[in-house]
């Protein structure tokens, strides 16, 4: 029996934030990204996972983050916060802007290990995440998908929320991907979360 692997997050720092990837960090540490519609509460779970409270600015305007931020995490990964997709009160240009920015890091970035999709789970499945979800699924890049605020529901609810997303998911993919349920406020889903990226980097090494 293989030990069970735990991840403690000892040392978090801001490193970079960057609208091409060509200035992103160039020291080969793998990325987990995290990526979602705009106020999905990206920059909370940051700041949740790393336990410092203003590492990732949150802010109650959506569309806030336009660039490529890297947090360097003991010294040996990245955690990646993307700019928010969705936002339709932005500019048309702003938004190819970010677009690019976005499908440039997902489909050019070979650091990138997995990408996180956070989902809001009080709401029904968005036209947004679904296409873009299925994109990911048609790109063959590798993601998981995070239901953030499961403070907000009850059990049999969100047991219901995920269960329609993975209906309309199972019609166009071949395999759902990984699924995670966190609560930023109450730090639920936290360590599953973590250690599923410490069973990843563990591989890496070998």
């Amino acid at each position: 029996m293989q030990p069970k692997l735990s991840m403690n997050i000892k040392k978090a720092t801001f490193v970079a934030s960057n609208i091409s990837i060509n200035k992103c960090p160039q020291d080969g540490y793998p990325e987990y990204a995290l990526i979602g519609r705009s106020n999905v509460g990206k920059s909370s779970l940051i700041n949740m996972l790393t336990r410092k409270k203003n590492l990732a600015l949150t802010s109650s305007m959506p569309g806030k983050t336009q660039s490529i931020n890297h947090f360097l995490i003991n010294s040996e990964w990245y955690l990646v916060d993307l700019p928010g997709y969705g936002y339709t009160k932005t500019c048309k240009q702003k938004r190819k802007i970010i677009q690019k920015i976005i499908n440039d890091y997902l489909h050019q970035r070979k650091e990138l290990i997995c990408l996180f999709v956070l989902i809001d789970c009080r709401h029904n499945p968005q036209k947004n995440d679904i296409t873009f979800i299925n994109e990911l699924g048609e790109n063959s890049i590798p993601f998981s998908i995070v239901f953030t605020k499961i403070d907000k529901l009850s059990w049999k609810q969100l047991k219901e929320n995920i269960y329609i997303y993975q209906k309309i998911l199972s019609k166009d993919l071949e395999k759902l991907p990984p699924i995670f349920t966190t609560s930023s406020k109450n730090r639920l889903g936290e360590k599953i979360f973590l250690n599923f990226i410490e069973q990843i980097n563990q591989k890496l090494k070998t």
